[in-house]
């Protein structure tokens, strides 16, 4: 027999689900600029003031998605590489890559409020960057990997650099080389520029077989973070 704390706590997570799912829908018709509390509270057939006690202002609802946003896509990623298996760094590399661009392409609303336009208004708190460090942690631990392994290669960088490759090393990965590190960044960044430039329609009338050109990208960049395919 379920207790009135469990039926309540139940009732709270359905509520929650039933807020974040109607803010996601208005997210694809109006985009993220003009989500709106009352607009959702009405849409649910709920006042104002009830939605507040799930989210108390616009910003603490747009938070909840990033999150979530950045969290099926962080497991969408780590789903690929359990998949993987044992296979070399290089191919898992490039199976990560690929969940990565399958779930924007499935998701391309969420996609955009994660990696579009900044939200007018909006400031992202510190909570969001677990969620959002889940991908880039997921390709260093496969640098790492093939780092304990047969090692990677090293791109020399310019002197002007290095203290700035150094700082990079000791806050992400102190047990890598600081030119792989830079080099892990740049991909980094790189990967989700290839993935925006695609589910933002940059790549129309440019490229036509995307799947083909993606794989091959991303396999470049995994040569320029040091890792070699077998």
């Amino acid at each position: 027999m379920s207790t009135p704390r469990g039926a309540r706590a139940r009732a709270r997570i359905e509520v929650t689900a039933a807020i974040k799912d109607e803010a996601r829908r208005q997210l694809a018709a109006e985009g993220a600029a003009r989500l709106s509390l009352r607009a959702v509270a009405r849409e649910l057939g709920m006042v104002s003031s009830a939605l507040y006690r799930y989210f108390p202002s616009r910003d603490d609802l747009l938070t909840a998605l990033i999150i979530d946003a950045y969290d099926a896509l962080g497991e969408a990623a780590e789903a690929a590489h359990a998949r993987a298996g044992d296979i070399a760094p290089a191919q898992r590399w490039v199976a990560v890559c690929e969940a990565v661009r399958g779930w924007a392409l499935a998701h391309p609303h969420e996609y955009a409020l994660i990696y579009g336009s900044p939200v007018p208004g909006y400031s992202a708190p510190e909570t969001t960057i677990p969620a959002a460090s889940r991908v880039g942690l997921l390709l260093f631990d496969i640098v790492r990997d093939a780092h304990r392994q047969r090692g990677v290669a090293r791109t020399p960088l310019p002197a002007e650099l290095q203290p700035e490759a150094r700082r990079m090393a000791d806050d992400l990965a102190p047990d890598l080389p600081p030119e792989v590190v830079t080099a892990g960044v740049a991909a980094w960044a790189q990967l989700f520029g290839l993935v925006g430039f695609e589910v933002f329609g940059q790549f129309n009338r440019v490229v036509e077989d995307r799947e083909e050109f993606f794989r091959h990208a991303v396999a470049r960049l995994a040569h320029g973070v040091g890792l070699v395919f077998p």
